[in-house]
């Protein structure tokens, strides 16, 4: 039996597109301006050890269904539509429920074709009763003169800006829905390529939308630009006076794109976007709740994809007669400060069938790593995993820490 939504605390969950740790302020940013986001931290959580898959499809099945990907991932831009999402259980507890953003779960020919004839998801399909997409059927610009679908219909939005139009839509949806539980999803558009300039750019009107740019000189102010555009939403349940009834939650879902270095503490840091490497999974991810989350706290604990989908539930008072099927642990009772389970390692399956990209699986904590092929790692000492060592030449604390880890990938059946 569930419980009532109305004595449930609203959900706002905001993923931000390629998006590495390194790129936010609080995170020892020395090129990007990201106040909103900062100040989101120091009135909240930050965590520092949270990982994602090295690509955005495998990343949003993960934190949508709580599953690893080898139980469910069919192919890149597909959710399989047999699965239940963190929308649909929230639904199913009384919560209404919108998504704003990016999409990219139904698949185009191509992706379909990939996946062996398969379809993917709509969102009406996952749960979610509003919706105000960027590529759910077609494709379209993101950004200027996006292309859009919604509840209503598709339509190109003329002179626009895609994630303007996306945000002032999830602050509507809260101002309807204030007095009542609600979950809002939103995975932003930006900061995914194409770079391009934003609104605050003087250039932004003459920009021709149908143009090839791609420049990462605009990467920095489009880091501004979601920055501000998270501080917009948190503005506004401060308006509405629900933020001590809301949980935010800010997360990256993969490591920064290729063609952009930033400095991070006075050190470079290529973006590695689609690689199992640090740079291609260690994403940004801070907890705000008033009243709740302690101000000024620091998680250094491991976080995976999987473990949103049990927290958001926990979180929802979610109650079920039927085992939720889920790989993740909840951190709600870190969220408190409460000394709850915490994660020893992390486990990724990583087989994305899309570009060049190897498929890999992999057992790690923040010291060491083991591969399925038994390639190890120091991440400390070779984050950029360029000298596999050998188990036996290690010391006999982190011998026993690689048995584990061996112990970690016997225990899970790969199935495709």
């Amino acid at each position: 039996m569930q419980t009532k939504a109305q004595t449930s605390p609203n959900i706002i969950l905001i993923m931000a597109d390629d998006l590495g740790f390194e790129t936010l302020g609080v995170n020892g940013s020395d090129d990007y301006k990201t106040p909103n986001l900062d100040k989101l931290a120091k009135e909240g959580m930050n965590f520092t050890q949270t990982y994602a898959m090295p690509l955005c499809t495998p990343s949003r099945v993960q934190i949508m269904t709580g599953k690893y990907n080898f139980r469910n991932y069919i192919g890149f831009g597909l959710l399989d539509p047999n699965e239940l999402t963190f929308a649909d259980y929230l639904k199913q507890a009384g919560y209404k429920t919108f998504i704003a953003g990016k999409w990219q779960l139904y698949g185009n020919e191509r992706q379909q074709e990939l996946a062996g004839g398969k379809i993917g998801s709509l969102p009406e399909e996952a749960g979610f009763d509003e919706y105000f997409l960027w590529q759910i059927k077609e494709l379209g610009s993101r950004y200027k003169d996006p292309r859009i679908s919604s509840n209503s219909g598709t339509e190109t939005y003329e002179g626009k800006y895609g994630p303007d139009l996306f945000t002032e839509q999830v602050n509507l949806f809260m101002e309807r829905n204030k007095d009542d539980s609600f979950f809002v999803y939103y995975p932003m558009a930006i900061t995914h390529d194409p770079f391009v300039p934003t609104p605050s750019n003087p250039g932004f009107e003459e920009f021709d939308s149908k143009s090839k740019t791609n420049d990462p000189i605009y990467f920095g102010e489009m880091v501004n630009y979601m920055d501000m555009l998270v501080g917009s939403i948190v503005a506004k349940t401060e308006e509405l006076g629900i933020c001590e009834n809301t949980l935010i939650l800010f997360v990256g879902d993969n490591g920064t794109d290729r063609k952009v270095t930033s400095s991070q503490h006075g050190n470079a840091i290529k973006g590695a976007k689609g690689y199992t490497t640090t740079a291609g999974t260690h994403v940004p991810f801070i907890a705000n709740w008033k009243g709740k989350i302690k101000p000024g706290s620091r998680n250094d604990n491991l976080i995976d994809f999987s473990d949103f989908l049990p927290t958001l539930l926990e979180t929802a008072n979610f109650q079920n007669s039927v085992a939720l099927k889920t790989d993740g642990l909840s951190f709600y009772g870190q969220l408190l400060g409460k000394n709850s389970q915490r994660r020893d390692w992390i486990y990724c399956y990583y087989a994305p069938n899309w570009g060049n990209f190897e498929n890999a699986i992999y057992v790690k904590n923040t010291e060491w790593k083991l591969y399925g092929d038994g390639r190890i790692y120091s991440l400390s000492k070779d984050p950029l995993e360029q000298f596999p060592l050998i188990k036996e030449e290690l010391s006999k604390k982190v011998k026993r820490k690689i048995s584990s880890f061996e112990k970690v990938l016997e225990g899970y059946v790969v199935t495709n």
